[in-house]
């Protein structure tokens, strides 16, 4: 089976198609890769000019991470793990059950909850801020405060209408006959659950865990409105704090961004093998 490019490329041969691919693709890298190069190499480098961004090494040094200790940005990684951690397990909890009922069990108003999940995913952050730090301030039945605690920034994340929605089509795909087979050889509704549909919805779970593992560290505005001291912050706004305080400097900022960068990335390997089945079967079902 031949695969074609955008651009029709591969049905180009000789020199001068060599040359047109090897700039274009080269292009391609420079521009994908080349920020990550810099940063990485200003992170480490010894003398930072403020105005300029270099992906050439110019000595290496720690100095920018120790800095960035005394500046307190490991305990705001810390804080980060700790929101990202909760938060994407009681996501997945949440979308992996939610995706079963709707995806299996027919009830009343099953539309209706669909096109509110899909209208939470349409509605930008900065309109629903205000509203979600009021319910967080007073949280009904039980009018608990949640301000100024991890638990306000853990919940609202607990529920994504877009993992929900992906574990859902895909749980739709399973066949039926599986689980019929398994009740028949006296297998319960949990035990079918967990053995039988979990099980093959990892690549699911993958889709779902590298996209909310992403939404969930790069959250900005729930932290900044849940957080009342600085010892409460993730580290988006402590970058934010770095970058308007004059004394941390250029070095210890790019340290950080670096540090923000990386788990996202590792998240992603960690992932990689289901995340990309996950696309794969969707392209195919699709």
């Amino acid at each position: 089976m031949r695969l074609d490019t955008a651009l029709g490329l591969e049905d180009r041969r000789g020199p001068l198609a060599i040359i047109v691919k090897t700039v274009l693709y080269g292009g391609m890298v420079i521009v994908f890769t080349g920020p990550l190069v810099g940063l990485l190499v200003s992170a480490f480098g010894e003398t930072l000019d403020p105005t300029g961004f270099s992906i050439v090494p110019d000595g290496f040094t720690l100095k920018n991470f120790f800095r960035a200790g005394e500046m307190g940005v490991y305990g705001y990684l810390l804080n980060s793990f700790v929101v990202v951690g909760f938060g994407l397990l009681l996501q997945m909890l949440v979308s992996v059950f939610a995706a079963y009922s709707l995806a299996r069990k027919k009830f009343r108003g099953m539309t209706i909850v669909l096109l509110i999940m899909l209208a939470t995913m349409m509605l930008p952050e900065e309109v629903i801020i205000i509203p979600l730090s009021v319910v967080l301030a007073d949280v009904p039945p039980f009018h608990l405060d949640l301000i100024g605690s991890y638990a306000g920034m853990i919940l609202p994340v607990g529920a994504w209408g877009f993992s929900i929605l992906v574990m859902t089509e895909f749980m739709k795909e399973v066949p039926v006959e599986l689980e019929e087979a398994a009740h028949i050889d006296g297998a319960g509704e949990l035990r079918t659950f967990f053995t039988i549909i979990l099980p093959l919805c990892r690549p699911a779970l993958g889709v779902i865990g590298v996209f909310g593992f992403t939404m969930i560290w790069d959250q900005y505005l729930l932290p900044l409105i849940v957080a009342t001291e600085s010892s409460q912050w993730t580290l988006p706004i402590a970058l934010r704090s770095l970058r308007a305080d004059e004394e941390s400097g250029i070095g210890v900022l790019l340290a950080a961004s670096l540090l923000a960068l990386l788990p996202s990335i590792i998240a992603f390997l960690i992932f990689q093998r289901q995340f990309m089945r996950g696309l794969t079967s969707g392209a195919i079902k699709g």
